[in-house]
Parts: structure tokens; C-alpha cells; sequence
């Protein structure tokens, strides 16, 4: 008898680990460390332990696992266990304080928490905790902590997946909060193989060839696709390293694995940037993008993060010979949903929609703005997030029908490519005409001096609000009057008289979150 509400089995688990193996590509290295590599087929045995520890823990279909775990295979594992028995995984960032996990544990009212050994003593320092029964400590060799050392050992390497749909919760991941606090957004099992269909096979055109390292951590939206369900959507590998990623760091991995794939941020291709600037000066030699080099075997730098300045690109496409396709992603939408194309980079521009995703820009009562006019970007794809875990308030305020207000500001051009122009509560009114931040910022960037820099708005002596931009300066220039008078004058002479800033702040660096993206509230 054919069943009255038929539902069909999707776990995103089954799709992007037990597939593989099933369909012959077992033994494909999923993941490539300096400790060893581990095959699907690894990957698959050590989740279903996973899933079969969970269950003997008393975790049921719905519960939170929190994880704060390094970039290691035991992330792989402790997600795909936990999505195959139906509980929901939510990565959490690896940087942060004690108060900031307390907030996390608290609010997702999670009962079980999962976290590398490197960073137990800052869970240790968390003084309340309301719901939390379980702390499962492993370190980067995949020991466990007793009394799950024993367990994982008992726990049985096959699994019965749970039957869960395409719309199921899978799994959440918290926002930065660069616009106030943390805000889980709780995703659907589908939506990692949309973003996956879309931007990883259309984009970047991944295939099981590939190999991917991504200097954006896997808790980190970007970061998990890059490094986990884009190769894994098509049985290719990924660079696992918990350290990190520094210049020196990113040219060993990248070379010494043959990377293909090279998943960055700005800040990050301005340090290596730098960095091989610097060699080149100390030992005469004049860079060949065509010779042999570091990055030789990359055929494209996917970024996200911040806007990738103008000057960043060329120099770095100059030096490498490599194209940096960057373009806007966010953890609501899970990844990038407007980008340049290999081959199609406009520099400056976030490039054209992702296949699958619409966007628009649009005023503040959610009319749609004509070419040129600057205004909010609005997403539609299948990949975005369900709602905000407690949060009815920010849901309602991201969450338009079918429709994502990014809170980002943008304009479209003629020819179809979307212009960024800073955050809604970045942008800057001077005498009554609004100012982007961003067009000033890739300004003084053209300067020699500047390595990286922020702009914001504040007031003069009358009250009346003014550019300030904060500077970095290379290595080889230290900060003076003159220097001050400099780039004032650089940018007077570039854009309208109105847009240059007034002040000007030399700074070692710049306050970011761990994605790299500027956090201008704090220069304020």
C-alpha cells in the first residue's frame, strides 16, 4: 500500500560521505596532514564510531553538539557522526574567550560539547554552565579523553544512518557578530549540496582532481565549504593543518601538497604578498610568474571576507600568475553567492550571481534601485538559513519571504557585475552626499606606503562628520607628519575633494574578526 505522505531519505551525511564509498571512490585521500592521510573510507569508519558513541551517550535526533575542534580529520568526524544520528552539530570559532563559549553553550542549551585539547583550558575557565552534561576532549592525533577513550574504542565502525529529509536541521553555525551579538544560524540538510552544486562546480569548476587549502578555519562558514563539503561533494581532497595559516605556513602546504585550490581572505593575499616581496628584495631576484614558484600549481584563489581591493589583485595576479576570484558570502547564505568567474574578473567588483542565487539592490522599503544607484544587497538562494536560534526579532530582520538582507551596501553596474560599497552602518554621509568607505580605503591602498587601512566617519570641530581613515603601513615606512600630509594629498588628487579624510591614524593593526573582516565599530 503506497504511503498517504511519502517522504524521500536525504542526510547530507550519506550524500557527502557514504556516497563515495558506495559508488567506488572509497579510497580517494579526503584529507591530507602532516600525520598521515585519511581516505573517504577512513573518514566514513571513523564518523559511524562517532555516531555510535553519540548514541550511546544518550544523544538524541535534535540535540546541539557543540564543537570548538582545530582543522584536523576529527572535525570531519565528529560532524558527519553527528548529522548521521541525527543530532545537530554547531562548529564554533577556536579563538575566542571563555566568556564567549559560555554564551555558546548556554544559548544553544547544548549537552554535550566536543573540543580539542589545545583549547580545554579555556572551557575550563567558564564559570556557568546550564545545560552541558558531556565534555568529549580529543587532541590532534584522535585520542580521546576517559572515559570516551574507552567508548570510542568499544563503539562499532558501521552505522545505520538515520532517516531524515532535505529539510531537517542539520546543523548551525554562529554568526561573527560584527553587528552585535552572535546569532545561530540553523541550516537545513540540503543546503551544503546546493552551495556545493552551484559555487564549487560552477564557480570553480571543482572536480575529483582537486585539491583545496583553505587559510579560513572550518568552523567558519566560507571555511567549510572550502575545505570540507566542496571536495567532498565531488570525492576530491583537502589540506587539514590546526595552526595558523601565516604566510610562511600557507607557501609550505600549498607547495608541498600541490594544492589546486587556494581559499583565502585580503588580508592573508596582502601578507604573502608582502612576504615574497620582501625575499625577492633581500636576495636580487626578479620574480617570473611563469617559472616555477610556490603557488605554481594553483589554478584559482577563491576570497571572501572583506572586498579585495583593486591594487591586491593585480599585484598578486602579477607576481603568481593566478587569478583571486573574490566575491560576498555570509552564514546565512553558508557561502558565496555573487563572484567573479576564472577568466571574468572585473577587479573591484564582486563579479556576477552565482548560478542558482538571485540578488538586487535594493532601497530602504525594499524597492528595487536602478543601475548605478547604491543601495542594500538582497539574496535568494536555497542554500540560506532557516531562521535565528532564539532570535525572532533579527529573523524578521533578515529574513524577507524568500529573500536574505545581507546589510550590505552595493550597486549595480551596466554590464551586470555588483559593486560593493561597505556595510549598511559603514557607509558615511559628508555634506549631505554619502561616501563609501570602500572607495576611499582602495585608494589609499594605491599608495606604496600602505599596506592596509579602514575608513570611517567622525566628527570635526563643528560637529559635521568627516573621513578618518587608520593606516598599516609597510614594512620600510614608519609613521610621520609628512607622510600624514602624503596620503591626505594622494587621495585629494584621486577622488572628489569632499572624500578625503581629514585625520589620519597610523596603526600596527587593525581590529578584524577571525575571518579577516574589519571591525570598524571598534575604531569608532
Amino acid at each position: 500500500m503506497a504511503k498517504l505522505y511519502p517522504e524521500e531519505f536525504y542526510n547530507s551525511a550519506d550524500w557527502f560521505v557514504d556516497r563515495h564509498v558506495r559508488e567506488g571512490r572509497g579510497d580517494n585521500i579526503c584529507a591530507y596532514t602532516d600525520k598521515g592521510n585519511y581516505t573517504y573510507r577512513d573518514i566514513q569508519k571513523m564518523a559511524n564510531k562517532m555516531a555510535n558513541m553519540f548514541k550511546n551517550l544518550d544523544i538524541r535526533m535534535g540535540d546541539r553538539i557543540i564543537m570548538i575542534v582545530l582543522d584536523t580529520p576529527w572535525f570531519y568526524s565528529t560532524f558527519w557522526g553527528a548529522v548521521k544520528m541525527g543530532a545537530v552539530p554547531v562548529p564554533s570559532n577556536t579563538m575566542l574567550t571563555s566568556d564567549d563559549y559560555e554564551y555558546y553553550l548556554n544559548d544553544s542549551q547544548a549537552r554535550t560539547l566536543v573540543v580539542s585539547s589545545r583549547l580545554l583550558p579555556v572551557i575550563e575557565g567558564i564559570e556557568e554552565l546550564r545545560f552541558l552534561r558531556d565534555i568529549i576532549v580529543v587532541n590532534d592525533d584522535g585520542e580521546f579523553s576517559v572515559p570516551y577513550k574507552q567508548m570510542y574504542a568499544a563503539a562499532a565502525d558501521e552505522f545505520q544512518t538515520v532517516f531524515t529529509t532535505k529539510d531537517d536541521i542539520a546543523f548551525w553555525l554562529y554568526t561573527s557578530g560584527t553587528t552585535g551579538g552572535p546569532k545561530g544560524a540553523v541550516h537545513s540538510q540540503s543546503d551544503m549540496q546546493y552551495s556545493a552544486d552551484h559555487y564549487g562546480k560552477e564557480i570553480i569548476q571543482i572536480t575529483e582532481k582537486d585539491i583545496c587549502y583553505s587559510a579560513a578555519r572550518l568552523f567558519f562558514a566560507y571555511g567549510i565549504g572550502n575545505a570540507m563539503f566542496f571536495p567532498m561533494a565531488v570525492g576530491a581532497g583537502t589540506i587539514l593543518n590546526p595552526d595558523p595559516p601565516t604566510p610562511a605556513h600557507a607557501f609550505r602546504l600549498i607547495s608541498g601538497y600541490k594544492a589546486t585550490l587556494f581559499f583565502g581572505v585580503p588580508t592573508l593575499f596582502g601578507q604573502m604578498l608582502e612576504y615574497k616581496v620582501k625575499q625577492d628584495k633581500e636576495s636580487g631576484a626578479t620574480p617570473d610568474p611563469k617559472a616555477p614558484h610556490e603557488l605554481s600549481t594553483l589554478r584559482a584563489c577563491p576570497s571572501a571576507g572583506e572586498a579585495l581591493p583593486p591594487d591586491l589583485y593585480y599585484k598578486f595576479n602579477e607576481r603568481f600568475g593566478v587569478e583571486i576570484l573574490d566575491g560576498p558570502g555570509s552564514t546565512e547564505m553558508l557561502h558565496i553567492y555573487v563572484s567573479n568567474r576564472i577568466g571574468d574578473v572585473k577587479p573591484g567588483s564582486s563579479g556576477k550571481p552565482v548560478p542558482g542565487y538571485e540578488v538586487k539592490v535594493v532601497d530602504d522599503d525594499g524597492n528595487e534601485l536602478s543601475v548605478g544607484e547604491i543601495g542594500t544587497l538582497w539574496a535568494k538562494g536555497a542554500s540560506s538559513l532557516r531562521y535565528y536560534w532564539r532570535k525572532r526579532e533579527k529573523t524578521a530582520g533578515t529574513v524577507r519571504g524568500e529573500w536574505i538582507n545581507t546589510g550590505d551596501k552595493y550597486y549595480k553596474d551596466a554590464d551586470g557585475y555588483f559593486w560593493p560599497s561597505g556595510r549598511a552602518d559603514d557607509m558615511l554621509k559628508v555634506g549631505g552626499i554619502w561616501v563609501s568607505p570602500l572607495e576611499v580605503e582602495n585608494c589609499l591602498r594605491e599608495h606604496a606606503a600602505v599596506m592596509e587601512c579602514a575608513v570611517i566617519g567622525a566628527e570635526d570641530d563643528k560637529n559635521l562628520v568627516k573621513p578618518k581613515a587608520f593606516v598599516v603601513l609597510k614594512s620600510g615606512f614608519a609613521p610621520s607628519q609628512e607622510l600624514e600630509k602624503e596620503l591626505k594629498t594622494w587621495v585629494l588628487d584621486r577622488l572628489a575633494k569632499f572624500k578625503y579624510p581629514r585625520w589620519i591614524v597610523f596603526m600596527d593593526e587593525l581590529p578584524k574578526t577571525a575571518t579577516g573582516k574589519i571591525q570598524r565599530f571598534k575604531l569608532r
